[in-house]
């Protein structure tokens, strides 16, 4: 058996090949959109994809799954799980093979064995892999979001990001019940997961690439709930506030990923047509960091930074149905094409052109006007509506909520667009979050909504709170 795990770090999103080596067939579990890599690492193997799937319909990425499966002829198996609502929609249309418990794939002398184990979503798979030219029974699992090294999948999240009312609590209670039914199975299974560290689709993941079910068993939380109200109560308390794209992801891998082929590299533009740009009504994201952004800045442009969580930021705060222009710090073209396709990882395929950094000195040049961003420490601020000074905390409602600037005003940033009608105008804006990374952003969103005095706190909550400086709590 040959066994392969690559990591996206910006989606923190594992997926998986499994090859047999007298057969040369190879199996992708839950690919995301650089299918090429698959390719690539198939190849260097001698290997031919010859089988894709997935443990469910994905929420954070768009699923690759239907275009590796066409490029390379294989054979796609999609869940048939779940009930109706949960078909996939294309499934027909791709002469994809329906996958019920129990059923199995064979890659040569590799079995792949199905569990249906719902409750992070009504379809989800689990599959066991037996290496059968050495054993009899299964060395690991391909769990995908259902058990993650330290926690286990959410099951809110069709709730609170897909809209699906009344199903957090049935969801939690068929979770309860997947993992007694998993717990059986013997404990040097490994666990191989579909996410690590720093996913929204979990609250404790581990970094820990892999596990055993044994060692989950003893030291994973959910395990050590033992009665299914309690498992309830405790997997639904504290969860974060979701992503507000995950609802077009799930939509656009239920009804089915549009097929992109290669996706060409945008043209680098001269910088004398961002001004058409910007006047045409299109988004220029400048993806500097958000300290040179607030050194000098193009008005009506919006910050987002080009770290590990740029496609976060950028599924929930950029628009799918416009252009988009980026303003790059690095021209190179392996720079621009990974944050290409970091954009096309959730779906933003509408990437026009970009600009270089220089665009900045240009616009300086011939237009003679930059914004800045202040800055403010703590021995700067002034306290909440003092001086008309209105605190704007743009983190989510949970982490306001156990925790805030007395006076202060909490928006969301993936809110804050749709809600700038709830802000003072007129009146100084000091905007933080927790650290000063949703802030920064927010400040650039701000500027692009008209706020002229805005001014960013970058300590945020936690110098305020480091300091000893007075803590609200929300009343609810």
């Amino acid at each position: 058996m040959i066994f392969k795990r690559f990591f996206e770090p910006r989606l923190a999103q594992a997926s998986y090949l499994l090859g047999c080596s007298s057969s040369r067939e190879a199996l992708i579990v839950d690919p995301n959109r650089e299918i090429d890599r698959y390719l690539e690492a198939a190849a260097q193997d001698g290997l031919r994809v010859a089988h894709v799937t997935e443990t469910h319909i994905h929420a954070d990425f768009v699923s690759g799954a239907r275009e590796l499966a066409q490029r390379t002829d294989a054979r796609l198996y999609l869940s048939a799980a779940g009930g109706p609502d949960w078909q996939y929609r294309y499934a027909a249309q791709a002469q994809a093979t329906g996958v019920n418990d129990g059923d199995r794939i064979s890659v040569g002398r590799v079995e792949v064995r199905a569990l249906h184990l719902p409750g992070h979503t009504p379809e989800h798979l689990v599959f066991l892999v037996t290496d059968t030219d050495v054993a009899s029974e299964p060395i690991g699992a391909l769990t995908g979001d259902f058990l993650f090294v330290g926690d286990v999948g959410r099951p809110d999240l069709l709730e609170r990001a897909v809209g699906s009312r009344g199903t957090m609590e049935t969801s939690a209670r068929q979770l309860y019940r997947s993992l007694q039914r998993f717990r059986e199975f013997s404990d040097y299974l490994q666990i191989w997961p579909g996410h690590g560290a720093g996913s929204a689709c979990g609250k404790s993941l581990s970094a820990m690439p892999q596990s055993t079910l044994g060692y989950e068993k003893r030291f994973n939380w959910a395990f050590g709930v033992q009665y299914e109200n309690d498992f309830v109560r405790a997997v639904l308390a504290g969860q974060p506030d979701p992503p507000r794209y995950f609802a077009r992801m799930k939509r656009i891998n239920l009804e089915g990923p549009r097929l992109t082929g290669q996706l060409p590299t945008p043209s680098r533009l001269a910088p004398d047509s961002l001004t058409s740009v910007l006047q045409s009504g299109s988004t220029v994201v400048d993806t500097r960091s958000s300290e040179d952004y607030g050194r000098g800045a193009i008005p009506g442009t919006i910050n987002i930074p080009n770290t590990r969580a740029f496609p976060t930021w950028a599924g929930s705060l950029l628009p799918y149905d416009r252009e988009l222009y980026l303003i790059v710090q690095d021209t190179g073209v392996c720079a621009v094409e990974q944050l290409v396709r970091s954009l096309a990882g959730i779906g933003l395929d509408r990437v026009a052109g970009y600009f270089g950094s220089e665009v900045v000195g240009h616009w300086r040049k011939s237009r003679g006007e930059l914004q800045t961003i202040p800055s403010v420490t703590l021995e700067q601020l002034s306290p909440p509506s003092s001086n008309g000074v209105v605190w704007l905390d743009v983190r989510a409602g949970g982490e306001w909520g156990a925790g805030h600037v007395p006076g202060s005003l909490n928006l969301p940033i993936a809110e804050l667009e749709s809600r700038l009608d709830e802000i003072p105008r007129g009146r100084p804006l000091i905007v933080h979050c927790q650290t000063g990374a949703r802030a920064a952003i927010a400040v650039s969103l701000l500027r692009a909504g008209g706020f002229e005095d805005v001014r960013l706190f970058r300590g945020g909550f936690a110098e305020w709170q480091a300091a000893g400086q007075p803590v609200g709590l929300s009343q609810s």
